[in-house]
């Protein structure tokens, strides 16, 4: 299994002091990878090989989620994607998947994934893209995994919507969640109201 080190703990292994590892990166002559919050990180296997041992008491999460039941199709596609992926490097892995709000903290597979990470069963997390775990506090799940050591692999680094989009989503999901608690769920009113809120997204092209 690849191991990710910090820049402190690479200069140790070579024997170099951490200015030196920079002045490495600006020649191109040791390029780090960088965490989902920017910091460097080097790879242990090409610092010394010797050293990578496989650690088979840490397993790979694969995590995959939509918002809502008429996307069950793309949940599927991106099962298949991470399924694939991991399949390719060789992990042995556990696919957890959750049909529900980015802005729901308390989904199963989200639980399940955060509980594992915390207890140290985790070195590596694969998710699609950065807001498929969660809208809003991505950033706070990626600080719990670098304190873990756990590596978090993005495998499109790109958005998946333009920020107009998003911003639409995200406004979207807010008054689906307030309107929900204030009408109920399956309401008259509520229903009215989303439909209401989808038809001006969908007139100003924000969707």
């Amino acid at each position: 299994m690849r191991r990710l080190c910090t820049i402190g703990e690479a200069a140790r292994l070579l024997g170099v002091s951490i200015p030196t590892l920079r002045r490495w990166e600006e020649s191109g002559k040791l390029v780090p990878e960088r965490t989902a919050g920017k910091h460097r990180r080097y790879d242990i296997t090409k610092l010394k090989p010797e050293l990578a041992i496989e650690d088979t008491t840490r397993t790979t999460i694969a995590y995959a989620r939509v918002s809502s039941h008429d996307q069950r199709e793309d949940l599927e596609r991106q099962k298949q994607v991470l399924e694939l992926y991991c399949a390719q490097h060789g992990w042995n892995f556990t696919l957890l998947s959750d049909l529900g709000s980015g802005m729901n903290y308390h989904k199963k597979g989200l639980r399940r994934l955060l509980d594992a990470i915390l207890s140290g069963d985790v070195g590596r997390l694969v998710i699609t893209h950065k807001d498929r775990l969660l809208r809003f506090g991505a950033e706070l799940v990626f600080a719990i995994c670098e304190a873990k050591n756990v590596e978090v692999v993005i495998l499109n680094q790109g958005g998946e919507c333009s920020f107009e989009e998003d911003l639409a989503k995200d406004v979207l999901e807010i008054i689906t969640v307030f309107s929900a608690r204030l009408y109920g769920s399956r309401s008259h009113k509520n229903k009215k109201l989303l439909e209401g809120v989808k038809e001006a997204i969908e007139d100003n092209a924000l969707c």
